[in-house]
Protein backbone atom coordinates (compact mmCIF):
# COMPACT_ATOMS: atom_id res chain seq x y z
CA UNK A 1 0.00 0.00 0.00
CA UNK A 2 1.83 3.33 -0.92
CA UNK A 3 2.19 5.99 1.64
CA UNK A 4 0.98 9.32 0.66
CA UNK A 5 0.82 11.05 3.59
CA UNK A 6 1.79 14.41 2.84
CA UNK A 7 2.14 17.85 4.67
CA UNK A 8 3.10 21.29 3.92
CA UNK A 9 6.70 23.21 3.58
CA UNK A 10 5.97 26.70 3.39
CA UNK A 11 3.61 27.23 0.82
CA UNK A 12 5.05 24.00 -1.34
CA UNK A 13 3.23 20.24 -0.66
CA UNK A 14 5.30 18.09 0.45
CA UNK A 15 5.56 14.15 1.98
CA UNK A 16 5.84 13.94 5.76
CA UNK A 17 9.25 11.96 5.08
CA UNK A 18 10.59 15.13 3.22
CA UNK A 19 10.01 17.76 5.92
CA UNK A 20 12.12 17.12 8.45
CA UNK A 21 15.00 17.09 6.76
CA UNK A 22 14.05 20.00 4.75
CA UNK A 23 13.48 22.24 8.17
CA UNK A 24 17.07 21.00 9.45
CA UNK A 25 18.57 22.31 6.06
CA UNK A 26 16.82 26.22 7.07
CA UNK A 27 17.87 25.67 10.34
CA UNK A 28 21.65 24.67 9.47
CA UNK A 29 21.80 27.42 6.68
CA UNK A 30 20.81 30.69 8.89
CA UNK A 31 22.28 29.16 12.52
CA UNK A 32 24.91 31.16 12.94
CA UNK A 33 22.95 34.14 12.20
CA UNK A 34 20.11 33.31 13.65
CA UNK A 35 19.68 35.87 16.94
CA UNK A 36 20.92 38.55 14.73
CA UNK A 37 18.04 37.67 11.89
CA UNK A 38 15.44 37.13 15.07
CA UNK A 39 16.04 40.93 16.29
CA UNK A 40 16.10 42.31 12.58
CA UNK A 41 13.23 40.97 11.69
CA UNK A 42 10.85 41.39 14.64
CA UNK A 43 12.60 44.81 15.41
CA UNK A 44 13.52 43.61 18.36
CA UNK A 45 10.09 42.93 19.81
CA UNK A 46 10.55 39.06 20.16
CA UNK A 47 13.00 39.93 23.51
CA UNK A 48 9.62 41.48 24.67
CA UNK A 49 7.83 38.36 23.33
CA UNK A 50 9.98 36.33 25.66
CA UNK A 51 9.68 38.33 28.32
CA UNK A 52 6.06 37.92 28.00
CA UNK A 53 6.90 34.30 28.37
CA UNK A 54 8.69 34.20 31.33
CA UNK A 55 6.20 36.46 33.24
CA UNK A 56 3.87 33.89 32.51
CA UNK A 57 5.89 30.42 33.05
CA UNK A 58 7.22 32.28 36.40
CA UNK A 59 10.07 30.24 36.74
CA UNK A 60 11.07 28.63 40.40
CA UNK A 61 13.96 27.11 41.91
CA UNK A 62 14.44 23.85 41.46
CA UNK A 63 12.22 23.14 38.39
CA UNK A 64 13.35 21.06 35.43
CA UNK A 65 12.43 23.19 32.31
CA UNK A 66 12.81 21.13 28.75
CA UNK A 67 13.58 23.81 25.74
CA UNK A 68 12.11 21.98 22.98
CA UNK A 69 13.59 23.72 19.21
CA UNK A 70 15.34 26.01 21.66
CA UNK A 71 19.09 25.69 19.90
CA UNK A 72 20.22 28.77 20.94
CA UNK A 73 19.47 28.56 24.34
CA UNK A 74 17.94 32.28 24.38
CA UNK A 75 14.75 31.03 26.46
CA UNK A 76 16.81 28.77 28.49
CA UNK A 77 19.38 31.68 29.90
CA UNK A 78 16.29 33.68 30.04
CA UNK A 79 14.70 30.73 33.11
CA UNK A 80 17.62 30.65 34.78
CA UNK A 81 18.19 34.23 35.05
CA UNK A 82 14.92 33.94 36.84
CA UNK A 83 15.66 31.05 38.88
CA UNK A 84 19.11 30.34 39.25
CA UNK A 85 18.43 27.33 41.20
CA UNK A 86 16.88 25.74 38.69
CA UNK A 87 17.99 23.37 35.72
CA UNK A 88 17.18 23.26 31.37
CA UNK A 89 17.15 20.99 28.93
CA UNK A 90 17.80 22.51 25.72
CA UNK A 91 16.36 19.71 22.90
CA UNK A 92 17.02 20.70 19.29
CA UNK A 93 16.69 18.50 16.30
CA UNK A 94 19.34 20.86 14.71
CA UNK A 95 23.17 19.93 15.77
CA UNK A 96 24.07 23.67 14.61
CA UNK A 97 21.62 25.12 16.34
CA UNK A 98 23.04 23.39 19.55
CA UNK A 99 26.86 24.65 18.90
CA UNK A 100 25.71 27.79 18.71
CA UNK A 101 24.31 27.61 21.69
CA UNK A 102 26.78 26.77 23.60
CA UNK A 103 29.40 29.24 22.34
CA UNK A 104 27.54 31.62 24.24
CA UNK A 105 28.68 33.20 27.36
CA UNK A 106 25.54 32.93 29.30
CA UNK A 107 25.66 28.91 28.28
CA UNK A 108 29.47 28.55 29.87
CA UNK A 109 28.34 30.99 32.86
CA UNK A 110 25.75 28.28 33.50
CA UNK A 111 26.79 24.24 32.34
CA UNK A 112 26.52 22.95 35.54
CA UNK A 113 22.59 23.60 34.90
CA UNK A 114 22.56 22.98 31.54
CA UNK A 115 22.29 20.25 29.22
CA UNK A 116 22.39 20.28 25.23
CA UNK A 117 20.98 17.03 23.72
CA UNK A 118 19.85 16.22 19.67
CA UNK A 119 16.47 15.39 19.28
CA UNK A 120 12.90 15.53 17.88
CA UNK A 121 9.86 16.79 19.16
CA UNK A 122 7.83 14.50 17.82
CA UNK A 123 10.14 11.72 19.53
CA UNK A 124 11.83 13.46 22.34
CA UNK A 125 14.64 11.13 23.74
CA UNK A 126 13.16 11.46 27.19
CA UNK A 127 11.21 9.46 29.96
CA UNK A 128 7.67 9.50 31.51
CA UNK A 129 7.00 12.38 33.53
CA UNK A 130 10.78 14.41 33.13
CA UNK A 131 10.14 17.62 33.31
CA UNK A 132 8.23 20.38 35.45
CA UNK A 133 8.10 22.85 32.31
CA UNK A 134 7.99 22.64 28.79
CA UNK A 135 8.03 25.68 26.48
CA UNK A 136 8.75 25.60 22.48
CA UNK A 137 9.37 29.22 21.40
CA UNK A 138 8.96 29.76 17.38
CA UNK A 139 9.35 25.99 16.45
CA UNK A 140 6.16 24.28 16.66
CA UNK A 141 5.05 25.13 13.25
CA UNK A 142 8.11 23.56 11.85
CA UNK A 143 6.94 20.88 13.08
CA UNK A 144 5.61 17.87 11.11
CA UNK A 145 2.93 16.52 13.13
CA UNK A 146 2.10 19.18 15.75
CA UNK A 147 -0.64 16.78 17.54
CA UNK A 148 2.10 14.30 17.78
CA UNK A 149 4.43 16.97 19.36
CA UNK A 150 2.13 17.64 21.68
CA UNK A 151 1.72 14.31 23.08
CA UNK A 152 4.94 13.85 23.70
CA UNK A 153 5.25 17.21 25.37
CA UNK A 154 2.29 15.91 27.83
CA UNK A 155 3.82 12.48 27.68
CA UNK A 156 7.93 14.06 29.21
CA UNK A 157 5.98 16.15 31.64
CA UNK A 158 5.65 15.04 35.22
CA UNK A 159 1.67 15.22 36.23
CA UNK A 160 1.14 18.74 37.32
CA UNK A 161 3.49 20.01 34.78
CA UNK A 162 2.93 23.19 32.41
CA UNK A 163 3.34 23.31 28.36
CA UNK A 164 4.17 27.06 27.09
CA UNK A 165 4.34 27.62 23.41
CA UNK A 166 5.35 31.19 21.70
CA UNK A 167 4.60 30.98 18.35
CA UNK A 168 3.80 33.73 15.66
CA UNK A 169 -0.25 33.37 15.20
CA UNK A 170 -3.18 35.46 13.34
CA UNK A 171 -3.80 39.27 13.54
CA UNK A 172 -7.82 39.04 14.07
CA UNK A 173 -7.98 42.31 11.78
CA UNK A 174 -8.04 42.15 8.46
CA UNK A 175 -6.61 45.13 7.34
CA UNK A 176 -3.51 44.52 9.87
CA UNK A 177 -3.17 41.22 8.53
CA UNK A 178 -2.70 42.30 5.34
CA UNK A 179 -0.41 45.13 5.93
CA UNK A 180 1.49 42.33 8.27
CA UNK A 181 1.64 40.00 5.29
CA UNK A 182 2.90 42.64 3.11
CA UNK A 183 5.95 43.70 5.52
CA UNK A 184 6.81 39.43 6.01
CA UNK A 185 7.20 38.57 2.24
CA UNK A 186 8.24 41.70 0.83
CA UNK A 187 10.60 42.36 3.43
CA UNK A 188 11.70 39.37 5.08
CA UNK A 189 13.26 37.36 2.42
CA UNK A 190 15.14 40.30 1.17
CA UNK A 191 16.47 40.48 4.64
CA UNK A 192 17.35 37.41 5.07
CA UNK A 193 19.41 37.42 1.45
CA UNK A 194 21.59 40.68 2.75
CA UNK A 195 22.34 39.70 6.24
CA UNK A 196 22.42 35.77 5.45
CA UNK A 197 23.11 35.35 2.34
CA UNK A 198 19.76 32.75 1.68
CA UNK A 199 16.65 34.39 0.99
CA UNK A 200 15.15 30.78 0.35
CA UNK A 201 15.03 30.02 3.92
CA UNK A 202 13.55 33.15 5.02
CA UNK A 203 10.76 32.79 2.20
CA UNK A 204 10.23 29.37 4.06
CA UNK A 205 9.88 30.57 7.26
CA UNK A 206 7.09 33.35 6.65
CA UNK A 207 5.40 31.28 4.39
CA UNK A 208 5.41 28.53 7.29
CA UNK A 209 3.88 31.53 9.68
CA UNK A 210 0.63 31.41 6.90
CA UNK A 211 0.13 28.21 7.38
CA UNK A 212 0.09 27.99 11.41
CA UNK A 213 -3.47 27.31 12.88
CA UNK A 214 -5.13 30.11 14.25
CA UNK A 215 -4.95 31.00 17.80
CA UNK A 216 -8.50 29.35 18.75
CA UNK A 217 -7.40 26.04 16.13
CA UNK A 218 -4.16 25.71 17.82
CA UNK A 219 -5.84 25.73 21.44
CA UNK A 220 -8.01 23.01 20.55
CA UNK A 221 -4.73 20.91 19.45
CA UNK A 222 -3.32 21.19 22.80
CA UNK A 223 -6.59 20.12 24.53
CA UNK A 224 -6.72 17.30 22.38
CA UNK A 225 -3.10 16.06 23.50
CA UNK A 226 -4.46 15.95 27.07
CA UNK A 227 -3.81 18.82 28.73
CA UNK A 228 -6.06 21.19 30.89
CA UNK A 229 -6.92 24.54 31.69
CA UNK A 230 -5.81 25.72 28.07
CA UNK A 231 -5.37 29.28 27.70
CA UNK A 232 -3.94 31.71 25.16
CA UNK A 233 -3.02 35.54 25.28
CA UNK A 234 -2.22 37.70 22.05
CA UNK A 235 1.50 39.38 21.52
CA UNK A 236 1.60 42.74 19.46
CA UNK A 237 -1.83 42.37 18.46
CA UNK A 238 -1.72 38.58 17.09
CA UNK A 239 1.29 39.04 15.55
CA UNK A 240 2.55 35.86 18.30
CA UNK A 241 0.37 34.67 20.87
CA UNK A 242 1.14 32.53 23.92
CA UNK A 243 -0.54 29.34 24.68
CA UNK A 244 -0.43 27.71 27.84
CA UNK A 245 -1.71 24.12 29.33
CA UNK A 246 -1.32 21.72 32.34
CA UNK A 247 -1.15 18.36 32.61
CA UNK A 248 -3.38 17.93 35.54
Amino acid sequence: MTDNRQTHFGFQTVHEDQKAGMVHQVFSSVASKYDVMNDLMSVGIHRVWKTALMDWLAPRDGQHLLDVAGGTGDVAFRFLDRAPGARVTVCDMTESMLVEGRKRAEAVDRADRLAWVTGDAMALPFADDSFDRYTISFGIRNVTRIPDALREAYRVLKPGGRLVVLEFSQIPVPAMQWAYDRYSFNVIPAMGQAVTGDRDSYQYLVESIRKFPDQDSFAALIRDAGFGRVQWRNLSMGIAALHSGWKL
